[in-house]
């Protein structure tokens, strides 16, 4: 079975892009409609900050692109709400890590 090629997308990009088709096909199905739900309650930042904070999060050691999405949808405040992002991982990041990890998502996460 070939493995099909995934593209993470942040849930800023999900709400962008049900919004968008929303406004060209008037009514989304039930599925979509959930999703947006769900993206407009737990996304707070922009589509560009996101992407901006994820770019910033692929700078790091131990920080995949995957982590980055995680990271950049959950906006992690406290150590222990990024350790438990890298939990099933072999390699996690160190505390300094973790400290600077939080100290980008305070960058761009708006109260």
């Amino acid at each position: 079975m070939a493995e099909e090629h995934a593209k993470l997308v942040s849930l800023a990009e999900v709400k962008n892009v049900l919004r968008k088709i929303s406004k060209e096909r008037k009514e989304l199905i039930y599925e979509q409609r959930i999703a947006l739900e769900h993206a407009e309650r737990f996304s707070t930042l922009s589509a560009k900050q996101t992407k901006d904070l994820i770019a910033e999060l692929l700078k790091q050691e131990h920080i995949e692109e995957f982590h980055a999405y995680k990271i950049a949808d959950i906006l992690p405040r406290t150590l222990d709400d990024v350790k438990a992002i890298f939990a099933k991982e072999r390699i996690s990041p160190n505390e300094k890590e973790i400290k600077t990890i939080i100290e980008l998502v305070n960058k761009y996460s708006v109260e």
